[in-house]
């Protein structure tokens, strides 16, 4: 018998308590939509990504994974650097070859005796 007294103050207890949570809970009814989530540190508009930046770029997490579209603009942005990087590597090498093959051409004109000096 005193085991259900308990229980039955107990659930009293509870049941006041939430009720008091319900109706006291103030006039700023239903709590506002939240913002959703986006990346904290995204990839620098105005200079080239660095490898800082992508080490220090981390994605939101939400319910499925990671936000579809802040993956896909980090990867749209980081291939358009990196083939923007790779034509110019491609472009610095072609002048690096034609310098060189000036530079050679210009070693054996220089190394032909003169003329003159074959007489």
């Amino acid at each position: 018998m005193v085991m259900f007294l308990f229980l039955v103050i107990a659930l009293a207890v509870v049941v006041a308590a939430v009720t008091l949570a319900v109706v006291g809970g103030g006039d700023s009814g239903p709590l506002p939509d939240a913002a959703p989530e986006r990346v904290r540190d995204a990839l620098p508009p105005d200079r080239p990504v660095g490898r800082g930046d992508v080490e220090r770029l981390r994605f939101p997490l939400v319910v499925r994974g990671y936000r579809m579209a802040d993956v896909d603009d980090a990867l749209g942005r980081l291939g358009a650097e990196l083939a923007e990087r790779d034509a110019r590597i491609a472009d610095l090498e072609s002048a690096l070859a034609g310098a060189r093959a000036a530079a050679a051409h210009r070693h054996v004109v220089m190394d032909k005796p003169a003329p003159e000096d074959q007489q």
